[in-house]
């Protein structure tokens, strides 16, 4: 598995406004962590088990983090630095995470070090074909009508394979070793 990590703080960089709502209001932040039955609502969730499977876990009552929005999807349009592969095919998907602990979301230094421990026990495990990326980015957070600077992660997870059940699969185990990395981490604590 390739593991890594980016810092991306630049004005025209991604933020997450917390707790978020789509322009179109079909869509909301679900929180997973204080309300575990409302996974159910997160049609990601349903639609791809493994992804159901990684969101039970970041959001449990022993994870330091929780989830804030997620994504996934399978595609064969990839790109020149993936070509090493070899794969045909491409299973990938983000979930956006951020600290449950209020004043942790404002440390840098906490977000850079969680980000380099994580790709640290990642880059430890068997050779996969996926990759993962843990991106610290800006957040904003509403609290009791104002709204306070923090920060958040994107995590990429990719699998690929010779064809779309194949990378699937690579998916799947890539989430099941992040999330074991990301246990691994609670456990320890933050200090």
């Amino acid at each position: 598995m390739d593991a890594d990590f980016s810092i991306e703080l630049a004005a025209d960089d991604p933020v997450l406004d917390f707790p978020w709502t789509d322009p179109d209001g079909k869509l909301t932040y679900v929180d997973a962590k204080r309300n575990p039955e409302m996974l159910a609502r997160i049609e990601e969730a349903q639609q791809f088990p493994e992804l159901g499977e990684f969101l039970r876990s970041a959001n449990s009552a022993r994870s330091v983090i929780e989830s804030a929005k997620c994504d996934a999807w399978s595609t064969d349009e990839l790109n020149a630095e993936e070509e090493i592969y070899g794969a045909k095919d491409k299973f990938a998907s983000y979930v956006d995470l951020i600290f449950s602990n209020e004043a942790h979301r404002q440390s840098f230094p906490l977000h850079e070090r969680f980000a380099k421990r994580i790709v640290e026990l990642l880059r430890r495990t068997p050779d996969t074909a996926s990759t993962v990326e843990l991106c610290v980015r800006r957040a904003y957070y509403a609290r009791e009508g104002e709204v306070l600077e923090g920060l958040y992660f994107t995590l990429y997870v990719n699998g690929y394979g010779d064809d779309p059940a194949n990378a699937r699969q690579n998916w799947g185990i890539a989430l099941r070793l992040v999330a074991n990395a990301l246990a691994q981490l609670s456990a320890e604590g933050l200090t």
